[in-house]
């Protein structure tokens, strides 16, 4: 069970380094080491005749680092040893069953935010996390589409609850379900921000670990209404490297940082392409532009995620890139391991805040 360490009816000094080595490793995603805590089980040895597998239970989305901690554990005691890591998201609801909502957002439109939006849930439901999307961009949803959902009508639980779409494991929901695909939503800024609060609130999303918010670019009534009214965790801005992309987040950043949001930190979309003949990398729309951006906020690059061929085929089929055997998968996994990190940590740092929402 979770917060219990296994105890053994012997003591085996093999199992007391595998336990000092994973405390005293240090990464990205273990800027702590691992805790003691999170071991569920350690069996095998000579005894057994067989390796040592070693079973972590993680409080945040990061199943996927028991291979690199395999490669670590195995390299450091010279010894065979397997590590396993299974999923537990630890948190308290802030929004209905909803642990975590991230709102993903940026200052201007085109630089690939709602399929970096899709691809960094996928990543999570990748890592064993129970996740949903929620299209906030009332007046141009791309949601259905990224998931190849277009044309699909939501069913009516009841008068005033809808069931959400769920794809590939991550449950989905947006103004585009509702309107005709060719039709053109126009309205005014407070109508707009009323059809976003019914979609989050009419939704029967069920117990989710983390809710990601696919935000429409700009600073407006959407924007402030999620801040203002949505317990979020904190806000992820998607940019490019050029310098109007750049101008344009810094005033997303600004707009958060009135709000008083966490800024979780930066994606760098388009960051560069690799040459398929030489594996040079071009840096089409400039270079570290993001690194610089967030260095001046004080916040984390999360990831340069290249120019390739692969988004845009998956994105355009409504595939789960993250099931490909595609390299670029690799970006929003570990991006997305890197956030539920993040957010696990500010969680244990700020247990004991209440947090108030007000209709003011």
């Amino acid at each position: 069970m979770f917060g219990i360490e296994k105890l053994f009816t012997r003591k085996d000094p093999i199992k007391d380094q595998i336990k000092t080595h994973l405390q005293h490793y240090r990464s990205a995603i273990f800027p702590m080491g691992i805790d003691t805590q999170w071991i569920a089980e350690i069996t095998g040895g000579k005894a057994q005749g067989a390796g040592w597998q070693v079973s972590l239970t993680l409080p945040f989305a990061a199943s996927g680092q028991g291979a690199v901690l395999t490669s670590h554990m195995s390299d450091s005691l010279n010894t065979d040893i397997r590590v396993t890591c299974h999923t537990e998201v630890v948190g308290t609801n802030q929004f209905k069953q909803i642990k975590h909502i991230v709102l993903v957002a940026s200052g201007k439109g085109g630089v690939g935010k709602s399929t970096t939006a899709v691809n960094l849930a996928a990543g999570l439901a990748s890592q064993g996390a129970q996740v949903g999307i929620l299209d906030a961009d009332i007046y141009g949803p791309s949601i259905p589409s990224l998931l190849g959902l277009t044309g699909q009508q939501p069913e009516a639980l009841d008068e005033k609850t809808l069931k959400p779409f769920e794809k590939d494991g991550i449950r989905a929901m947006s103004i585009g379900f509702l309107v005709a695909e060719d039709d053109a939503t126009v309205w005014r800024g407070p109508m707009a921000s009323q059809a976003l609060t019914q979609l989050l609130n009419e939704t029967a999303w069920g117990e989710l670990d983390y809710l990601i918010v696919d935000m429409p670019p700009g600073t407006g009534d959407i924007q402030l209404t999620m801040t203002q009214k949505v317990p979020a965790s904190g806000a992820i801005v998607v940019t490019t490297p050029q310098d109007l992309a750049l101008a344009d987040a810094q005033k997303g950043i600004a707009m958060f940082n009135k709000v008083n949001l966490p800024i979780i930190g930066l994606i760098e979309n388009m960051s560069y392409f690799t040459c398929q003949h030489c594996d040079g990398k071009n840096a089409i729309f400039g270079s570290e532009g993001g690194a610089k951006l967030a260095a001046r906020h004080g916040v984390p690059l999360l990831a340069e995620i290249p120019l390739d061929t692969g988004i845009r085929e998956n994105s355009e089929q409504g595939a789960n890139i993250t099931t490909q055997a595609l390299a670029i998968k690799d970006h929003y996994i570990y991006c997305a391991q890197l956030m539920s990190s993040m957010l696990y940590l500010q969680s244990q740092s700020t247990q004991g805040v209440e947090i108030l929402i007000t209709d003011d």
